[in-house]
């Protein structure tokens, strides 16, 4: 990657651009399904989303509640110039116990979309599927939609945060 090529990227109309309006502070919706129905958690999520690597990366760190228990998670949010794909490093506190999940994906009509996949350690040790999707629909709002792909390729809605922003990072203009 050239510094031209991500000077290009982060300015108005760039991927990198567009990943940096997501910085800031936000709070909203956390819902979890384990199967269609109902949610089996519908509660409050706090994140702050901010920008490192001299803008190149984004950080999210997040906490909220699952079942009454504590949940912190942290995911490192990238768009990769040369591969012109998204990438993401994801652990938390509930959904990935003690590994991290690397996921990358194609640009998405604009959104930041990413696959990735872990073993099923309780049904038989199958590899599944996980696609995150991050939209940014307007300043104010940030929607993270997550899906559990079964190993014969079945997708399910497994987790939808619906943020509304709190603060926007101060601007070192």
């Amino acid at each position: 990657m050239s510094k031209d090529a991500f000077k290009r990227s982060a300015a108005p109309g760039g991927v990198h651009h567009q990943l940096a309006a997501m910085a800031g502070d936000w709070e909203g919706r956390f819902r979890l399904w384990f199967e269609p129905g109902p949610p089996a958690e519908d509660s409050v999520q706090r994140g702050r989303i901010r920008l490192v690597g001299g803008g190149r990366f984004l950080l999210h760190e997040y906490e909220g509640r699952c079942g009454g228990e504590p949940v912190e998670g942290v995911a490192l949010w990238a768009y990769h110039l040369d591969n012109q794909a998204f990438e993401c490093a994801w652990g938390e506190s509930f959904g990935t116990g003690t590994s991290i999940m690397f996921s990358t994906g194609p640009v998405n009509d604009g959104r930041f979309a990413a696959l990735g996949s872990y073993r099923d350690s309780a049904g038989g040790g199958e590899r599944w599927g996980w696609r995150t999707e991050v939209s940014q629909p307007d300043a104010q709002h940030l929607d993270i939609r997550m899906f559990n792909i079964a190993p014969a390729g079945q997708e399910a809605l497994a987790v939808e945060v619906n943020y509304r922003r709190v603060s926007a990072p101060e601007r070192k203009d």
